[in-house]
């Protein structure tokens, strides 16, 4: 049988210029900015394909519902001055730097009451000629809720191409349990902007640590912002998808080994050695303490050498590992659970989907538009989004469980959402034994919220850092 390799993952399998030294497809050119370039089009939807980001199945785990607070939604830009420009290194100018926007859907906890249906997200889509249509339940531009804030802190990062909406289902999910939740649009990495890969290799965590940067500052009790005061900058999470991942593990103390910083098609002038394990400066300064906890979905570089033990060693942020066994792109047993048992000086957990690849859990369901073959990708967008084992759906209620028992945990200090953790290693072994009531019975050790049988095809393997550090709370 033939199989059909997608383009999102031909463009990161050609990503191994890191190693091999081939020439990515993508010049140094830098695009014309989300808006100004091809014309855009609309395919029509496939009659009966649902394009909601907020559904909870009837088989989703307990903690995948969504919250109490109504959600709001707003679009910024935030600039970083002065960032080094790997584009104009590439072609030549080793001292280039530019001024880099980043452009953020920010999801919060809102005032009132929300109507029964909400909010649509215009969405340009893998196929960058063509825009789509999300519905969700955020309010564009609602009024921000004051009651309890100020609210953790948790951020986005997406994949290599991709864009702020590849995880808005897990975005609107976490504000209505009582988070702000900002996620990036990287600059030169996205869907209508994707550039040469080594500036996704350098600006990564440095995106990341810009953000926090500043959404602290929006956040500020005197700043003027719609966050003024609503965000607690002092108790962030980090969420990472692919390239996300990559940068993640960067930013929570993994340095990346200095060989990785001259390997072909790296970025210029040896620029990782900035955030490398070995360099004195990255271990005093690479990270940012006010990250108290991390998900890693997919996080691309291990297979190909990025980290070693001794880079891995360096992370202490309590992290949530989430890989699909038949990964061939981050690669699994030598890709993220190597990095789940490399990380031995921090707490973590690493969640399985059993047969899954690389797109298990974090992209949004296919939009309706992906089902239509694609004469710009020679082939179907659908496959972007899709995983051929899993739903995708299952997928994201699955992954919003975990993570929100993840961050409530950390960031809220709810010791209580600990026990949807400390679990039957393998769902399928777990014995489900209820009484008509639904009160667990003596012999009961099936996952906690999950439904009988819904666990089956996971697996959550646990292990607690080496050195163990105080609470973070």
């Amino acid at each position: 049988m033939t199989s059909t390799i997608s383009p999102y993952r031909r463009h990161l399998l050609a990503a191994a210029a890191l190693i091999s030294g081939l020439s990515h497809a993508l010049g140094a050119q830098r695009a014309p900015a989300p808006g100004t370039g091809a014309m855009r089009r609309t395919i029509a939807p496939v009659p009966g394909v649902e394009q909601r980001i907020d559904i909870v199945t009837p088989l989703a785990p307990e903690l995948a519902a969504y919250g109490a607070y109504p959600i709001g939604v707003r679009t910024i830009t935030v600039t970083d001055r002065e960032r080094r420009d790997v584009l104009r290194m590439i072609a030549g100018d080793s001292s280039a730097r530019y001024d880099r926007p980043l452009r953020l859907e920010v999801w919060y906890p809102a005032a009132g009451a929300s109507p029964a249906r909400l909010g649509e997200y215009r969405v340009v889509m893998r196929d960058p000629s063509v825009t789509v249509s999300l519905y969700g339940q955020a309010r564009r531009d609602a009024a921000a809720r004051d009651g309890e804030a100020p609210y953790p802190l948790l951020i986005i990062s997406h994949g290599y191409p991709g864009n702020r909406y590849l995880l808005s289902h897990l975005g609107e999910n976490l504000a209505s349990k009582g988070y702000v939740v900002v996620s990036i649009d990287h600059t030169e990495s996205t869907y209508d902007n994707a550039q040469a890969f080594a500036s996704t290799l350098y600006n990564r965590p440095l995106d990341q640590l810009f953000v926090l940067h500043a959404i602290a500052e929006l956040g500020a009790p005197a700043s003027g912002s719609f966050l003024a005061g609503r965000v607690d900058a002092n108790q962030t999470g980090i969420i990472g998808y692919s390239m996300g991942g990559y940068g993640v593990v960067n930013t929570i103390g993994g340095g990346f080994r200095t060989a990785a910083a001259t390997l072909p098609g790296a970025p210029p002038r040896a620029l990782l050695l900035e955030r490398s394990a070995d360099n004195a400066t990255y271990q005093r300064s690479g990270g940012d303490a006010r990250i108290k906890a991390a998900v890693a979905i997919g996080p691309w570089g291990m297979q190909l050498g990025v980290w070693d033990a001794a880079g891995l060693a360096g992370i202490r942020t309590p992290t949530l590992f989430v890989a699909g066994s038949a990964d061939d792109v981050s690669g699994y047993e030598n890709g993220t659970r190597a990095l789940f048992r490399g990380a031995v000086n921090a707490d973590r957990y690493l969640l399985t989907f059993l047969g899954a690849g690389h797109n298990a859990a974090a992209p949004i369901p296919a939009p309706a538009e992906s089902y239509a073959y694609s004469a710009t990708l020679k082939s179907f967008p659908f496959t972007h989004y899709a995983d051929p084992m899993w739903d995708t759906r299952r997928m994201n209620n699955i992954l919003a469980h975990f993570v929100t028992a993840h961050f409530d945990a950390r960031l809220k200090g709810d010791s209580s959402k600990l026990a949807y953790l400390q679990l039957v290693t393998n769902g399928k072994d777990g014995v489900y034994a209820m009484d008509r009531d639904g009160t667990p019975l003596p012999a009961h050790s099936y996952w906690k919220g999950f439904k009988r049988g819904t666990a089956a095809g996971l697996v959550l393997e646990r292990e607690r850092a080496a050195n163990r550090q105080p609470p973070p709370r």
